[in-house]
C-alpha cells in the first residue's frame, strides 16, 4: 500500500516542498496530493504589484505539477483530524475527506485586523489575490476621477512600506499617506531610515508617525489621538495571522496558532505532521523563532523535505540551516533597500539602496518563482524506496537527527 502524503497550501514552502518529495521519493511506495483553493500559484511576494496594478504572473498549478506525478485538488481546507489522519475540505462539489500518512501543513498567513472596529467592513489588504484584486479595482476607480484620490496606508512593516512606495509610484495621481505605529522604518539601519524617508519624500508620500488607529470607517480612520484621517481607499497592512484549523485540530500551537515544531519541522504532539513556512513556529540556529517570510518558508520547507525523506526512507535527518540574514524591501520598481541582521536579528549598521537593491530584489522574486513553478528541477533522478517500517516515533527521530 503506497504511502500517503498530503500537502496542505501551495504556496511558496508547498509546491516546493511536494515538488521535492515527488522528485525524491519513488511513486512505486509514496502517493503525494496537493490541496489548494486557488487554481494557480499566487506570488504573494508581488501582490503589492499587482494591487498596484501591474501584471504579476500567475502560473496554473496543474503545469507547475505537470509530469510530476503529483495529484492536485482545488479545494478548500475546512478541518484536520490528527487522531484519525484525515483532512476536510470544501469545494465546487460539495468536499468531502481526505486520509493521509504524512501531512505536511503550509497553509501560510491571512491580514490580521487586530481587532480594531472598522477593519473587516472597510479596509482593503494584499495578503491575499482575490484582496488585492479589490483593491486594484478600486485605485482603477478612483484613477479614473478627475481628482484623483486618497489612499492611506496603515502599518509601517515590510509590507505596508512596499505597498505605500508602489502605489505612489504606480498612481502618482493618487495622495498616498503611511501611518507608522511608531518611527518610519524603526527595525532599520540609521542609514536605511534615511534612505526611506528620501524614498517617502521623492514620491510624495505624507508619513503620519507613532499614531495608532483605532477604528477604520468608510472615508476616514480615527487614530487614538483624536485625530481623523480622510481616505477613499484604506489599506491595512498592520499584522497577519494564521488560520485557527491547527489549533481546532488539536495540535500543539503558539497563542497565535502556529504550529510548534521541532529543529526538523516536525509537530511536537503529532509525529506524522509537518510544517513551514508562516504556519510554524520555529526557533532559528540564532535560537530565536523565525519570522514570517519567504526566506522562513525557503529554509524550513528545505528542513522538512529532508526530515520527511530521510524518515521514510530510514537515512538520518540532516539539519539543514535555519538562519534568517535580512530584509529586502522595494521601493517601488526603481530604489529598494537591503538591510542585513545580525545574530540578534538586530539591523547591521550598514546596508544597500537604490538601483542595485532593487534590481537583487527583483532577482529574488524572479528565481523564487521559476523554482516553485519547476519544483522537480536539479534535483538527484534516483527515487527512494521507502523503509518497510517507516520512522513515525518523536523519540527515534531524535536520536537520528544529525547535529
Amino acid at each position: 500500500m503506497q504511502h500517503r502524503i498530503v500537502v496542505l497550501g501551495a504556496g511558496y514552502s508547498g509546491a516546493y516542498v511536494a515538488g521535492n518529495l515527488a522528485r525524491r521519493l519513488s511513486p512505486a511506495d509514496t502517493e503525494i496530493t496537493v490541496v489548494n483553493a486557488e487554481p494557480d500559484f499566487v506570488q504573494r511576494l508581488r501582490l503589492h504589484q499587482f494591487a498596484a496594478g501591474q501584471e504579476i504572473e500567475a502560473p496554473k498549478l496543474t503545469d507547475v505539477f505537470a509530469g510530476t506525478g503529483i495529484g492536485l485538488r482545488l479545494a478548500r481546507v475546512t478541518a484536520i483530524d490528527p487522531e484519525r489522519q484525515v483532512v476536510a475540505v470544501a469545494d465546487a462539489e460539495g468536499g468531502g475527506e481526505l486520509g493521509y500518512d504524512t501531512l505536511f501543513y503550509a497553509l501560510g498567513s491571512h491580514g490580521d485586523d487586530g481587532g480594531v472596529p472598522g477593519v473587516a467592513e472597510y479596509a482593503f489588504d494584499v495578503a491575499a489575490r482575490p484582496s488585492a484584486l479589490r483593491l486594484r479595482e478600486r485605485l482603477e476607480s478612483l484613477g479614473r476621477r478627475g481628482e484623483g484620490g486618497s489612499v492611506l496606508v496603515v502599518g509601517d512593516g515590510l509590507t505596508g512600506i512596499e505597498t505605500a512606495t508602489e502605489i505612489a509610484e504606480s498612481r502618482p495621481n493618487l495622495s498616498v499617506t503611511l501611518i507608522a505605529r511608531s518611527e518610519l522604518g524603526a527595525r532599520l539601519s540609521a542609514g536605511a531610515r534615511g534612505h526611506l524617508r528620501q524614498a517617502c519624500d521623492r514620491l510624495g508620500i505624507t508619513v503620519l508617525e507613532h499614531s495608532v488607529v483605532e477604528a477604520v470607517e468608510a472615508a476616514r480612520v480615527l487614530c487614538a489621538d483624536g485625530t481623523a484621517v480622510a481616505s477613499d481607499a484604506t489599506v491595512w497592512t498592520a499584522g497577519f495571522a494564521v488560520s485557527t484549523i491547527a489549533a481546532a485540530g488539536g495540535l500543539e500551537v503558539t497563542g497565535n496558532g502556529r504550529i510548534v515544531v521541532d529543529r526538523t519541522m516536525r509537530s511536537v504532539s503529532h509525529p506524522n505532521v509537518y510544517a513551514a513556512g508562516d504556519s510554524a513556529y520555529a526557533i532559528g540556529d540564532n535560537g530565536q523563532p523565525l519570522p514570517m517570510s519567504c526566506a522562513s518558508a525557503g529554509c524550513t520547507g528545505m528542513q522538512a523535505t529532508a526530515a520527511i525523506v530521510g524518515r521514510l526512507t530510514g537515512r538520518k535527518v540532516p539539519n539543514t540551516k535555519l538562519e534568517y540574514l535580512g530584509n529586502h524591501i522595494s521601493l517601488g520598481r526603481r530604489d529598494g533597500i537591503l538591510q542585513m541582521v545580525d545574530d540578534e536579528a538586530q539591523a547591521k549598521p550598514t546596508y544597500m539602496g537604490g538601483r542595485k537593491a532593487a534590481r537583487i530584489k527583483a532577482g529574488i522574486l524572479k528565481m523564487s518563482l521559476w523554482t516553485t513553478s519547476h519544483p522537480t528541477f536539479g534535483l538527484p533522478k534516483r527515487k527512494r524506496r521507502l523503509a518497510a517500517a517507516p520512522d513515525t516515533s518523536a523519540h527515534a527521530s531524535a536520536e537520528k537527527a544529525v547535529a
